[in-house]
């Protein structure tokens, strides 16, 4: 953060900042972080109810601007169709902040993958990213600025055993981001990922019911298990990803861009 924006209570202001999977998790904290921050928010995601209990939340709790979009990510259509409608909502509709937060994991071994779990991990977690990317870029790049931010994860930078398509999708979106930094170096947008660990979400407590089901431990252990990853031995909470997003999405970060940025206690270095 600059001297600027340290003395400025609201640095973000006046940008409209998209976030997928704004409903629930990661995120709803990075929503509530943007908020915090001065951004009007437009939180997309495939439950309506979920995503108005969140904008209700953020209006109460910060006088946020919100509105929600469903959208099924998985289906370019309806995306396109998402990022028309915001095109068409005036000066609402000028999008300077994407944060494609929106994923999913699955846990099996590769033998036993098929090629439809393959396909439904790469479809959320790398090819929503890139045609959310898509979306904006000709905006931003016209305005002359612009913040991307991908929520990969620690395994889009190292492997995990039995994840092998979540890792595959992980490094894809990473990739994608490293391309796309340099693709528009030269007009005014920074594109970055941050990399948590295991995280404290609905998505870790699936994962926890997913251990204790296959190998009758107890979801403290299963939980335990997953934490032993991080050196600190503890798992990242939500607003730590959160806190993270916000700092990139601030003017003071022009230089910030092609970016992995790891939030693990340790875990990759």
């Amino acid at each position: 953060m600059s001297a600027t924006e340290s003395m400025t209570p609201r640095p973000l202001e006046g940008r409209h900042a998209v976030v997928t999977g704004g409903g629930r998790g990661i995120g709803a904290a990075i929503a509530r972080e943007l908020a915090s921050l001065g951004a009007r928010l437009t939180l997309m995601g495939r439950t309506q109810t979920t995503l108005d209990a969140t904008a209700a939340s953020l209006r109460e709790e910060a006088g946020a601007e919100v509105d929600t979009a469903v959208v099924d990510l998985v289906r370019p259509e309806s995306i396109e169709a998402a990022f028309s409608g915001i095109a068409g909502a005036g000066a609402k509709g000028s999008v300077s902040i994407l944060v494609n937060n929106a994923g999913t994991a699955a846990s099996a071994p590769l033998m036993r993958e098929t090629l439809e779990q393959w396909q439904a991990m790469m479809a959320l977690n790398a090819t929503a990213a890139f045609l959310c990317c898509r979306a904006v870029l000709p905006a931003m790049t016209k305005a002359g600025e612009g913040r991307i931010v991908n929520v990969a994860s620690t395994a889009g930078l190292k492997g995990y055993a039995y994840v092998g398509a979540y890792c595959a999708s992980k490094h894809a979106l990473i990739g994608l981001t490293r391309a796309l930094a340099l693709e528009t170096a030269r007009v005014g947008i920074t594109v970055n990922a941050v990399c948590p660990g295991y995280t404290e979400t609905d998505m870790l407590n699936e994962s926890v019911e997913n251990i204790t089901r296959k190998t009758g431990r107890s979801p403290e252990e299963a939980k335990a298990a997953l934490a032993s990853h991080n050196p600190q031995g503890r798992l990242i909470q939500p607003g730590e990803v959160a806190r993270m997003v916000g700092w990139l999405c601030l003017s003071g970060q022009a230089s910030v861009t092609g970016q992995s940025l790891v939030i693990a206690g340790g875990e990759v270095m």
